[in-house]
C-alpha cells in the first residue's frame, strides 16, 4: 500500500512591494544551516516563504479594512506638524509600550471585515467668509465623514489649549456657533460656557462638551458654519490659542467624539506555539513582528510595530482526529485531494491610532490583524 501524499496548500501571493522584517528576523533568514540541518532545510524554506507571504497580505488587509484603496500620503514631518498635543491623543500614545500595541483587546472578538471605530479627532480648518468679519475668526469649522454620520455619538468635546498667565486668575472658556451675517452683523450663538481657574506660568488643556450641537450638525449638516472659542481672563485678553503662533504647533483646538462600539464575544487562546527556530514539523503558531516605519507608513502614528504571528507546519493525516470526515474522504481518494492546510483558526484585532486621508486622526480597531491560534483546516 503506498503512504498518503505530503498535502499541498495552495496560496495566492500577493505582490505589495518589498517585505520588511525585524533584525533578529534578517539575521535568521541570512544564517546558513550546518550539516546536521540539512534535513530541515526543507521545512526552514517554507517558514520563510509563509512569513513573506503573511507579512504582504498583512499590508494588503490593513487598507482594504480601513476602506483605502492606497496609503495616505502623509510624511513624518507632516505627521508632527498635525498632531496634537493634548491629553486625550497622550492617554493613548501611552497604552502601546515601545515594541508596540500589547494587544491587551485580543481576547474579545470583533467583525471580521472592517475596522471598528472608537475615537475620532478632528482638526479644524478656517470658517466660510460668509460668517467671518475682516477675516476673523480663523478657527474652527469640523467636517463630518458620513460614518460619523450614520454612528451613534457616545460623547463629543472640543479641546482647548490656553496661553499661560502672569498671575492667579479666572477664565471663561466660552464657545459659540457661527452663523451667517444679518444686517451686516456678524452672528454667534453661545452653546457652552466654562469657568477656569488658572495658575500663573502654566499653559494648559481643557474640555468643553458639545456632543449636542454636534447631533444637531449630524441631522442638519447645513446649520454647521463651525464655531468661535474664547478664554477671556478679568482684564478681557483672550488666551485661547486658535491661530499657532511660533512654538504653538499642535496646540489649536480639535474635537474629540467617542461612538458605539459593536459587540464583542469571549474568545480562548489555545493552541500550538513554536519558537522561530524549532525543529517542529506540524502545523504550528510562529512569532513574526510587523513594523510599520520599516514599511514607510508614517500616517500610523501608534503602533509603530506589533506582534502579528503565522502559521506554518505539515498536516499530516494522522494529526486530523478533530476531521474525520476529511481523514477519511483523503484515505480514499489520495490523489485527487489537495490535503489541508495549516491556517489561522482563531484571530484577534489590534488597536490602531492613524491618520486617513483627510487628515482626521482616527483611533479604532482593525479585526484579525494578530494570529491567535493555528489549526489544520
Amino acid at each position: 500500500m503506498q503512504p498518503s501524499p505530503v498535502p499541498l496548500c495552495l496560496t495566492l501571493i500577493i505582490a505589495l512591494g518589498p517585505v520588511v522584517l525585524s533584525d533578529q528576523e534578517t539575521n535568521s533568514q541570512l544564517s546558513a544551516p550546518g550539516p546536521e540541518d540539512l534535513g530541515q532545510c526543507a521545512t526552514c524554506e517554507v517558514r520563510q516563504q509563509t512569513k513573506t507571504m503573511r507579512l504582504n497580505a498583512i499590508k494588503s488587509q490593513i487598507l482594504s479594512k480601513l476602506r483605502m484603496k492606497e496609503a495616505p500620503n502623509i510624511s513624518r514631518e507632516v505627521v508632527k506638524q498635525l498632531l496634537p498635543k493634548a491629553p486625550p491623543l497622550q492617554q493613548l500614545l501611552d497604552q502601546y509600550d515601545v515594541v508596540g500595541d500589547d494587544n491587551r483587546d485580543a481576547v474579545m472578538e470583533e467583525d471580521d471585515e472592517h475596522a471598528v471605530t472608537e475615537r475620532i479627532m478632528l482638526t479644524g480648518t478656517e470658517p466660510d467668509s460668509v460668517v467671518q468679519e475682516d477675516g476673523e475668526p480663523k478657527c474652527c469649522l469640523f467636517s463630518f465623514t458620513p460614518k460619523l454620520q450614520t454612528s451613534r455619538i457616545v460623547r463629543a468635546v472640543v479641546w482647548v489649549h490656553l496661553r499661560p498667565t502672569d498671575e492667579e486668575t479666572t477664565l471663561f472658556l466660552q464657545i459659540s456657533r457661527l452663523m451667517p451675517a444679518t444686517d451686516g452683523n456678524r452672528r454667534q450663538i453661545r452653546i457652552r460656557s466654562l469657568k477656569v481657574d488658572v495658575s500663573p506660568g502654566a499653559s494648559s488643556w481643557h474640555s468643553i462638551d458639545v456632543k449636542q450641537v454636534l447631533t444637531m450638525w449630524l441631522r442638519q449638516p447645513e446649520t454647521n458654519w463651525g464655531i468661535v472659542v474664547n478664554a477671556f481672563d478679568s482684564r478681557g485678553n483672550d488666551l485661547a490659542v486658535t491661530t499657532a503662533a511660533s512654538g504653538e504647533e499642535g496646540l489649536l483646538p480639535f474635537m474629540e467624539v467617542k461612538i458605539s462600539e459593536s459587540p464583542k464575544r469571549p474568545r480562548r487562546d489555545v493552541g500550538l506555539d513554536c519558537g522561530e527556530n524549532s525543529p517542529e514539523t506540524r502545523c504550528c503558531r510562529y512569532p513574526l513582528t510587523v513594523d510599520f516605519e520599516a514599511f514607510g507608513w508614517d500616517w500610523i502614528i501608534a503602533p509603530k510595530r506589533y506582534k502579528a504571528n503565522y502559521c506554518s507546519g505539515e498536516c499530516e493525516y494522522m494529526h486530523l482526529q478533530k476531521y474525520p470526515h476529511t481523514h477519511l474522504v483523503n484515505k480514499a481518494n489520495p490523489r485527487g485531494s489537495a490535503g489541508p492546510c495549516c491556517t489561522p483558526t482563531k484571530m484577534s484585532p489590534i488597536n490602531m491610532l492613524y491618520f486617513n486621508h483627510q487628515e482626521h486622526i482616527i483611533y479604532g480597531k482593525i479585526p484579525a490583524m494578530v494570529v491567535d491560534r493555528c489549526g489544520c483546516s
